[in-house]
């Protein structure tokens, strides 16, 4: 593939990525309350879903696939970022490269809880015919497979390995030709935010634990990053793309 057109789809999927899962989470804001509505009994978010109907499950399903396209972003940023260098690139650059690609898998299996299980555990709740004791057993299962898809899943390792992409892309963008520093710097300074967020992950099961609220900032923080490298992509110019030229030694100075 054409080198500047490898960069110019990296960087325009990269703008998509963050639209195409802003739709549906505006979309659940306003339709689900999302993610508010996670911090309210089982009775009101399974009885808010049933409500819902078809067009909620769909939008959960669309922000699932959403989350799958980080995938095929990261495989892509990585191939990019290699086309200047001549040498290998280092181990590290490559292990973030797949935990990005692993924190897309697992935030759409998380998500995807909302399309395949829940439907099915509100109806459930919901049918007027179901006993106190069917309601109760509905309640745990959907507690058990909230804390775990979503939580575990998730939040929990989905966001930690995106935190471990963020860092390897963004240390390395700081010694390549194709992104300015502070472009990488930005990048960087999420991820204290969202490593401080996992506190209120950690306190569902540890009450004591401080909650500090940073990841709705860090998440903001993180996906204008996402459009400043999408931005930046668009804009690179074929002669940077072009292999660094190795020094070249002087015969004279080897000789004897």
């Amino acid at each position: 593939m054409n080198r500047l057109r490898l960069v110019r789809m990296t960087g325009i999927l990269f703008i998509l990525l963050v639209i195409l899962s802003n739709i549906p989470y505006i979309l659940l804001i306003q339709t689900f309350g999302y993610d508010d509505i996670l911090r309210e009994p089982v009775e009101v978010v399974l009885t808010t879903f049933q409500a819902g109907g078809t067009q909620l499950i769909l939008t959960w399903l669309g922000f699932g696939l959403s989350a799958l396209l980080f995938i095929p972003a990261s495989l892509l940023l990585h191939s990019v970022i290699s086309l200047p260098q001549q040498h290998s690139q280092p181990v590290y650059l490559g292990i973030a490269t797949l935990m990005g690609a692993f924190s897309g898998l697992l935030q759409a299996i998380g998500l995807m809880r909302w399309v395949f299980v829940v439907p099915v555990l509100a109806t459930l709740y919901t049918d007027p015919s179901a006993s106190p004791t069917t309601r109760e057993a509905v309640s745990i299962v959907y507690q058990a497979v909230h804390q775990y898809g979503g939580v575990v899943l998730g939040e929990h390792l989905g966001q930690t390995l995106l935190v471990g992409w963020t860092l390897g892309l963004g240390w390395a963008m700081r010694s390549s030709v194709l992104f300015k520093s502070w472009v990488a710097w930005w990048g960087l300074f999420t991820t204290p935010l969202l490593l401080l967020g996992q506190s209120e992950l950690l306190a569902t099961v540890i009450p004591p634990m401080p909650v500090l609220e940073t990841t709705p900032i860090g998440f903001i923080l993180w996906e204008v990053w996402l459009l400043l490298v999408g931005i930046s992509l668009l804009q690179i110019s074929h002669k940077r793309l072009l292999p660094k030229a190795e020094p070249m030694s002087n015969p004279a100075a080897s000789e004897p």
